[in-house]
């Protein structure tokens, strides 16, 4: 293996640190003896919105039809806080590349009865309107 020299003189110093322990810190491990190296791999997931839903579809079948692209770490289907009844959209969470691969192929496609829309989703954007005493600071004069 070709190391650099920043990275053999790191090396070097944290041998040169550890020298005077028979073992390293991090358990039984001969530190002399051992290289440990960590990856550290960052995956970027998406936010994908998924409307015209059947009022029935679960969240099961939803994660199952996106399961087909890719791996899916959440899916959510909203529901109506009063009734307890779907609110006919939900959201899917999945890896960047398997999800617009998913957008592609699910956009405007038939599921459970329905043609089903699905696009990225995008932050809420503040409206303006709010919830109880949203008029606080107005001032009529």
């Amino acid at each position: 293996m070709v190391y650099s020299e920043e990275f053999s003189l790191n090396l070097r110093n944290e041998r040169q640190r550890y020298a005077s322990y028979r073992y390293a810190p991090f358990g039984n491990i001969d530190y002399d003896s051992s290289l440990l190296l960590i990856f550290v791999i960052q995956v970027n997931y998406m936010n994908i919105f998924v409307t015209k839903l059947n009022y029935g579809t679960s969240e099961v079948s939803l994660k199952e039809l996106f399961e087909n692209y890719g791996e899916v770490s959440s899916a959510k289907i909203i529901m109506d806080r009063e009734t307890g009844r779907s609110k006919g959209y939900g959201f899917v969470e999945m890896e960047d590349e398997s999800a617009k691969e998913a957008i592609s192929e699910l956009n405007e496609t038939e599921f459970e009865g329905n043609t089903i829309i699905v696009k990225e989703a995008r932050p809420r954007e503040n409206s303006g309107r709010g919830g109880y005493n949203s008029n606080r600071n107005f001032n009529r004069y």
